[in-house]
């Protein structure tokens, strides 16, 4: 590549000069290329330790003038070749003007300015976004592809200086770190470490320090464990890296892959060395953190924050702490974690002004709102700029009109007094810390909380401290509309949805009528319109129910939304992924806290089957309802972390009992009793009977717990939980619990296909690891391919991860054990449409190795029947006998009588549907008797009883139930045959035997022919006894010698291509199509194998040479050999170029000529390791690219 001309002093220092003229030196690193001895490994080392540009650009060229000291790089390669074509453009188009120049400055001046003109004619081209990149970066992102074999969609994210540990020896290298890849590159001494990993694959990442490794990194994948060290800023790469596996186990979760937010503003300062994909991800972690503090709506972006104070009125204090500004949003956060939080919708934003700057208040802003408050920042660095801002934001926002006029609250005079004491406290509140979204949220406001909230407060106080108030009236109109879009819906949702309505809190009054039903009906049914994603999973109900008793159906949809979608992350998909999640955080606090009785408890396995039931309904299942409603008040302000101390709490409450416990049933019945008995003595509503506490009641009168008791134990105890740490956390254990259910589903489906399948179980898993590995690949580098689109995590497993043809392809060159050179693409293109049953271009893993099972086990009966159903339909496709009629059209001028070849096809099909079993036709005939029987008849149970005892049948194939072959398919199976035994040790040996094969196998065909063209050929009597036919043993040499010369011609041609490469380009690129080497698909007959020149100069049979093919070897065949597969005295004979639509050949006739070819036998019957072509694979995939940098033979990794 062309570089901008830099001054380099030392030309000589560790580089080579190949060649020079007066104005241009070319230059390669010591080291590179053969040779190179200690020098070579030392530079080699230093350009890896210093990460020189020479590792990824070994030769360059250098301008030089006579008198002048000083030499500027104008170019640097990657190869030879490369750097080569920029040294013969210089040679070519600049020495003989340069040596026009008198001055030297001129000539310098020159040089420059061309390759500057040379290198913005070249960036014209490239795309906008890759400008964003400094040059640094971009010369970091060309090494990691050359070193690694990464295509260029793989975007690098960021690389590091570091250490690996292997052993207890350190290699010092590069990590870089891939949107998809973890990635390590070591050079010492000739000693080379390369290490991929795919993100998908890592099981954990931990930040720890030990005796033996300093502080470092350890990457653990299901085989591995890799330590990294000696960072410069060991905390940004393991930020980093913890995103990027996040990102992984999203794409596993829900099949989301990554995309790059090409919206983000420009940084007002280039960045040295940071990527806009680096600068994308650590907006991403910004926006999170900065959502998950304020509860804000999932699309909102931070635009930025600064330090700052605010005024708080209540207290008469400058606070501390930070302002945040986003598109919709203004908010503050102390550094004082309780101080205060403040969000401020800008919707609600009437005047931003700056105040007058004083020594008490230094630059000033107040932010005035339709609700009459007004809030002071100061301390403000950048005022001016920060006005501007606020300014741009609100002029986009749509003017609305001001959120809901809450209304005072007065105590019902038939309130309990506790009841009214609480109103008065939180009317209090509000006049002193404000109403609405704007309130002031402190200390206080979670002391009142903890408190319960007063019954006709609850729903506006939860729409508040959820976030869900913000999205309910900025989509004015949206739950109406959901409505009316998902009435009449029905699909496996609403049907569950139905099933578990009247199980939604039945001991409820407000549910035991159809009104209250209704509004459940349509707020659950709205949103799994909205979220095909979730949908509707059991415990949705529960929690809807209760929204529904303090709040209006649009609110209550809101609040759900929330809850699914923010605060309780992935509970509710169909493997409740996020309450897996928060089900290992808490076996993990259990274990921190209260590590006594974390062992009983996982001796007893009561954790795992507590914990979800309590996450996921709120408690509202276990607990008396008037007391799992004042959890629900905690839980929505102060999230997951609530509940997980209230958890804490209850299990400490119980303890000493627990430890006495025996089982399971004992430990749930101890629990149960405890939470049956947990009472709100407050409460003003008659109190419902709670079903669970029936069945855990005992002889013992029951010890009653005070509700608001537990929770101030809890918060005494546990309260210095963060939910900074409960996030790290999270992350920690996503990892596992993914982890754990990609090994699940991968048992399931091994388990799931093992009965039918001849491989070993260990073999099905690796084959399920590289089947998903090739999946997955689509989803990172592959375009908008069908398989990526339809995974759907609600189908079964076997089912989530499907191939297209062109991965299946892929799978099948590198996998099977009949390596067909250029032939194999075309093979696996059959099988794949063979295995397709279904037809929809897709396969599963149970389809994919029932294909690969047919090649690797069986004897030569099963394994000749998979070879000979990939040239017959299905499998065979139409495509490859119209190619066929199109090869044919040169040599049909005097073929008047014969049929084409196409319709000889066509009634070929027709002719294998006609013998097709009975057991087929059910399998495969969807219109055929079954069907009408199934439309005429009752649907009564014998219908059912006789379907299933069809289905239970055996299906098993036998060799009289595959049709016969027509002479089309049969030449394509021998270009198979000949093409598979291409590379193969014993070659020739195979080539005699399957040309002596065929020659038999043809001759039988000509019998079969004469009986068939008799006048009752079109009974089916007329098949019997078609192989004897004493006339045709007295056949005519030349029609043998034709049958055998073109059945060899195949390998004559792949030999030729072989020996002679690319020495004969006078041949047309039509021509060697013709002449083929099996590499496309489709390319008919080989009957007529001819160039277009002999086409044209000859349509005699003098062109042609025939032979026979007992007398001679493969590389004796000459290129115009051809077969002629008719009687002699036929037209079809003198041209050979006509399918014979007569002909036929039965499966037994092949296997029983195959048997007599001890060569043939041997070599269907050799056993091939598939674990062996397995590991083959996966080195295959990472291949270095052609021009390492450093081809040293001995290097070990």
């Amino acid at each position: 590549m062309w570089l901008g001309p830099e001054e380099v002093l030392l030309a000589g220092a560790l580089w080579v000069t190949e060649r020079a003229n007066p104005f241009f030196l070319l230059q390669r690193r010591r080291g590179h290329g053969k040779g190179g001895g200690l020098t070579g490994l030392l530079v080699g080392t230093l350009d890896v330790v210093l990460d020189s540009s020479a590792r990824v650009a070994p030769y360059r060229i250098l301008h030089q003038t006579q008198d002048s000291q000083v030499y500027w790089a104008v170019a640097c390669g990657s190869s030879r070749k490369e750097i080569t074509k920029h040294w013969e453009w210089l040679e070519n188009n600049l020495l003989q003007t340069l040596s026009i120049f008198d001055n030297e400055e001129d000539i310098t001046t020159f040089v420059k300015g061309k390759i500057h003109g040379i290198i913005a004619e070249e960036n014209k081209n490239e795309q906008p976004q890759s400008e964003e990149d400094p040059g640094k970066f971009k010369e970091a992102e060309l090494k990691m592809r050359k070193q690694f074999g990464m295509p260029e969609v793989e975007k690098l994210v960021n690389y590091y200086s570091c250490s690996y540990w292997k052993g207890r020896v350190p290699r010092q290298g590069w990590l870089y770190l891939t949107v998809n890849h973890l990635c390590f590159y070591s050079f010492l001494l000739g000693k080379e470490v390369t290490l991929v990993i795919q993100w998908v694959d890592v099981t954990q990442l931990e930040k720890n320090a030990t005796l033996l490794f300093p502080e470092c990194i350890k990457v653990s994948t299901r085989d591995n464990e890799l330590y990294f060290s000696m960072f410069l800023n060991i905390n940004e790469t393991f930020k980093l890296m913890e995103q990027l596996a996040n990102i992984a186990m999203r794409q596993l979760l829900d099949n989301e892959s990554f995309l790059q937010d090409k919206s983000l503003p420009k940084p007002r300062k280039p960045l040295k060395n940071i990527s806009a994909l680096k600068r994308d991800l650590d907006a991403r972690a910004k926006n999170e953190c900065y959502r998950a503090t304020f509860r804000l709506p999932k699309d909102e972006c931070l635009d930025g924050h600064t330090d700052c104070t605010l005024w708080t009125p209540f207290n008469k204090m400058h606070i501390p702490g930070q302002m945040f500004v986003s598109n919709n949003y203004i908010c503050f956060a102390s550094k004082a974690e309780e101080a205060c939080h403040l969000i401020i919708p800008l919707r609600e934003v009437t005047i931003v002004e700056k105040a007058d700057s004083s020594s008490v208040l230094p630059s000033p802003l107040s932010i005035s709102t339709k609700s009459k408050m007004t809030f002071f920042f100061a301390n403000l660095k950048d005022r001016d700029f920060l006005v501007q801002r606020i300014s741009d934001f609100l002029q986009r926002t749509p003017s609305k009109k001001s959120d809901r006029e809450w209304k005072w609250n007065s105590a019902d005079p038939g309130c309990e007094a506790k009841e009214k004491m609480k109103e008065e406290s939180w009317n209090i509140h509000f006049f002193e810390y404000g109403r609405g979204m704007c309130m002031y949220r402190t200390a206080k406001t979670r002391e009142l909380v903890q408190k319960g909230i007063p019954e006709n407060l609850r729903g506006e106080l939860w729409l508040l401290f959820s976030g869900a108030w913000n999205e309910m009236v900025t989509h004015p109109g949206y739950y109406a509309d959901l409505v009316e879009k998902s009435m009449g819906q029905y699909n496996l949702a609403t049907e569950e949805i139905e099933r578990d309505l009247h199980r939604s809190m039945p001991e409820h009054p407000a549910f035991q009528n159809e009104l209250g039903i209704a509004a459940l009906r349509r707020v659950l049914t709205a949103y799994a319109f909205r979220n095909p994603t979730i949908g509707y999973c059991q415990a949705m109900n529960i929690v809807t129910s209760v929204l529904l008793l303090y709040c209006n159906e649009e609110e209550a949809f809101w609040l759900l939304v929330s809850l699914c979608e923010r605060m309780l992350p992935d509970y509710y998909n169909t493997r409740v992924v996020g309450a897996l999640v928060d089900q290992g955080i808490f076996e993990e606090l259990t274990r921190e806290y209260l590590p006594q009785l974390s062992e009983k408890m996982q001796e007893l396995g009561v954790i795992s089957t507590i914990s979800l039931s309590w996450f996921l309904t709120l408690f509202l299942s276990v607990m008396p309802f008037e007391s799992a409603v004042v959890i629900v008040d905690c839980f929505f302000y102060e999230g997951i972390k609530f509940i997980l101390q209230v958890s804490l709490a209850i299990l400490d409450a119980n303890m000493e009992k627990l430890l006495q416990c025996c089982d399971e049933g004992e430990a749930m019945t101890i629990l149960g009793r405890y939470l049956d008995n947990i009472v709100n003595r407050q409460s003003v509503s008659p109190p419902i009977p709670h079903l669970h506490a029936l069945l855990t009641s005992g002889d013992d009168p029951p010890l009653e717990i005070d509700i608001f008791e537990l929770i101030k134990t809890s918060y005494e105890k546990f309260s210095n939980l963060k939910a900074d740490d409960i996030e790290q956390m999270r992350f920690k254990q996503r990892l596992k619990v993914i982890q754990s259910l990609e090994d699940t589903a991968k048992k399931s489906v091994v388990r799931a296909v093992s009965g039918d399948i001849g491989f070993s179980m260990e073999e099905l898993e690796e084959l399920y690891v590289v089947f998903k590995a090739k999946y997955l690949m689509n989803c990172y580098w592959g375009n908008n391919r069908a398989a990526a689109a339809r995974r759907d995590q609600s189908l079964p497993y076997l089912e989530q991860y499907r191939i297209d043809v062109e991965q299946f392809k892929e799978l099948f060159v590198s996998l099977t054990p009949w390596s067909c050179g250029a032939h194999t693409p075309v093979l696996a293109g059959r099988l794949f449409r063979l295995l397709d049953e279904n037809r929809d271009s897709l396969i599963n893993f149970k389809e994919f190795v029932t294909g690969m099972s047919g090649m690797y086990h069986g004897d030569l009966t099963e394994k000749l029947k998979v070879l000979y159903k990939l040239h017959l339909p299905p499998a065979l496709n139409p495509e490859e006998a119209e190619s066929a009629l199109e090869a044919t059209s040169y040599f049909t001028e005097d073929v008047t009588t014969e049929v084409s070849p196409f319709v000889s096809e066509l009634d070929f099909c027709l002719h294998c549907e006609s013998q097709e079993t009975q057991e087929d036709k059910g399998r495969r005939n969807e219109n055929g008797p079954e069907k009408e029987e199934k439309g005429t008849s009752p649907q009564d149970y014998r219908y059912y009883l006789r379907m299933w005892a069809k289905e239970k049948e055996s299906k098993k194939e036998t060799i009289k139930d595959l049709p016969k072959m027509s002479q089309e398919q049969f030449i394509e199976l021998c270009k198979t045959l000949y093409n598979m035994f291409s590379e193969d040790p014993v070659e020739q040996e195979l080539y005699h035997a399957i040309a002596t094969v065929a020659s038999l196998l043809l001759r039988i065909g000509e019998v079969g022919k004469k009986f068939s063209n008799r006048p009752m050929r079109k009974s089916e009597d007329c098949k019997a006894n078609s192989t004897q036919d004493p006339v045709s043993e007295e056949e005519s040499p030349t029609s043998e010698q034709g049958q055998n010369s073109a059945v060899e011609q195949q390998p004559q041609t792949d030999h030729e291509d072989k020996t002679y490469g690319g020495a004969q380009p006078e041949k047309t690129q039509q021509e060697s199509q013709t002449l083929g080497d099996g590499s496309g698909e489709g390319q008919g007959s080989p009957l007529q194998l001819l160039s277009d020149d002999e086409t044209k100069d000859d349509m005699s049979m003098s062109s042609y040479s025939m032979v026979s093919a007992g007398s001679l070897q493969c590389e004796d065949i000459a290129d115009d050999t051809v077969l002629v597969g008719c009687e002699g005295s036929s037209s079809a004979a003198r041209y050979g170029s006509t399918i014979d639509t007569d002909w036929s050949i039965s499966f037994e006739q092949i296997l029983a000529s195959m048997l007599t070819e001890t060569a043939l036998v041997n070599y269907f019957e050799k056993k091939v390791d598939i674990l062996q072509k397995i590991k083959d694979q996966k080195k295959v995939e990472r291949q270095f690219s052609s021009s390492s940098d450093y081809e040293l033979s001995s290097v070990s990794g």
